[in-house]
């Protein structure tokens, strides 16, 4: 790839300022056309046709995901992911490129659909991974297994890529590397060698109790009552049940119950979101909320609330070693200021299911898509999972292909 005008993504990697443009309108068709978790249809097809037109056969697994190989001699397997779906969100950026996508839950109820999180960038990003990669062939030499997978945000896709023979199908890779957008300055790289995000749980808690007119409580079992008692004590799980410098979140994000104010209804429900850093403390709190459950729900002559797991994230664990080879590849390529070292993110990721299924280590970094000046004076740019979250288009493609290159040439890179 040669052009009067270039642009860097790599230390030995130049692209013209054609192939940028074209990523990212990439980027921006992915932006204004994003899909629910594990309804990422048109997503896929898409991505096909794109990898199509690169010469690069694909298969699709795990109903929307897609998986491609790329060969090139011998040499290493490496596997690489980009997550695919977005969320339930109505854009308020004010793009020209915004989304007017809508959705169907899985309740049956419409709602507006963005890439909230930066999924796009991903996705974009792995595509000119490939175009570069079938491009200049003399640069790297083994098999790369590009991933595609949906349904990261409800911790589904991996999974459904695995039982779907994901690892029977396709090479076996002796290390799995993603990465993920953050509101960070462009040409920023996070990173930290062990757990890398939390692991994290939902539950939905349907509180049981016996209906009544509003103005005879002494015939209820008041569900609301119970419920509210359950969810105030379980913020002390945090803060009575763990040590201080154990990082740890448990929130409730949803309660519903009743339909009129003078009826106490027959239950309540709420929502439990649980982020913990490590499986001994996810054992610890899971526990202490069963118990805080179960307890409030005895103190109220309620029965046993009924306990329904929604989802489940794995842990997401940087191989030191790994990170290693990852970060000096890194640091060569970008220089040793372009690195921060990673606080441990309370946000989680199934991508660890994708190496641990097959015992591998897996390697995890963020790049930032923004212009420094949105930091000046300590200010921040909306975060993933705002409606005003909106990666600059130039830097996602630029920062989230030289990563991706950067880091699989660490491993595929001809010496």
């Amino acid at each position: 790839m040669t052009a009067t005008t270039s642009v860097r993504l790599t230390a030995a990697i130049d692209v013209p300022e054609s192939f940028v443009d074209e990523y990212i309108s990439v980027y921006k068709y992915l932006h204004a056309h994003p899909e629910l978790s594990g309804q990422e249809f048109g997503t896929a097809a898409y991505i096909e046709t794109r990898l199509a037109a690169l010469g690069i056969d694909s298969f699709r697994c795990g109903v929307t995901g897609v998986v491609a190989v790329l060969k090139n001699g011998d040499g290493p397997v490496i596997g690489f992911r980009a997550d695919t779906d977005g969320l339930p969100i109505a854009e308020q950026t004010g793009l020209d490129y915004a989304s007017n996508a809508t959705g169907t839950q899985p309740d049956g109820t419409t709602v507006p659909v963005m890439h909230g999180c930066g999924h796009d960038t991903h996705v974009a990003a792995a595509l000119a991974l490939a175009a570069v990669l079938m491009e200049r062939k003399e640069l790297w030499a083994g098999t790369l297994v590009l991933i595609f997978q949906p349904g990261e945000e409800t911790a589904y896709g991996a999974k459904a890529m695995i039982s779907d023979g994901l690892w029977d199908r396709a090479p076996r890779p002796e290390v799995l590397l993603a990465q993920h957008v953050l509101p960070a300055a462009r040409g920023k790289l996070l990173i930290r060698d062990g757990h890398m995000a939390t692991l994290a749980d939902s539950w939905k808690v349907t509180v049981h109790g016996r209906q009544a007119h509003g103005s005879q409580p002494e015939n209820s079992v008041d569900p609301i009552v119970a419920a509210a008692a359950m969810v105030l004590r379980l913020q002390t799980i945090v803060s009575r049940e763990l040590a201080p410098s154990t990082p740890a979140v448990v929130t409730v994000g949803t309660f519903h119950a009743g339909l009129k104010e003078n009826i106490i209804p027959e239950s309540a429900e709420f929502s439990i979101n649980v982020r913990t850093p490590d499986e001994d403390t996810r054992a610890k709190v899971l526990s202490a909320i069963r118990r805080i459950i179960s307890a409030e729900a005895a103190a109220s002559h309620a029965p046993e609330p009924t306990i329904t797991k929604l989802n489940a994230f794995p842990r997401c664990y940087n191989d030191p070693a790994a990170t290693r080879r990852v970060v000096e590849a890194f640091t060569a390529d970008f220089g040793v200021d372009a690195l921060t070292g990673a606080p441990l993110g309370m946000a989680s990721e199934d991508a660890g299911w994708l190496s641990d299924a097959i015992g591998v280590p897996g390697v995890y970094w963020a790049f930032g898509a923004f212009a420094p000046e949105h930091f000046d004076d300590g200010a921040t740019p909306a975060g993933n999972h705002s409606p005003f979250f909106a990666p600059e288009a130039h830097s996602a493609i630029v920062g989230g292909a030289g990563a991706a290159l950067s880091g699989v040439l660490a491993y595929l890179g001809r010496n």
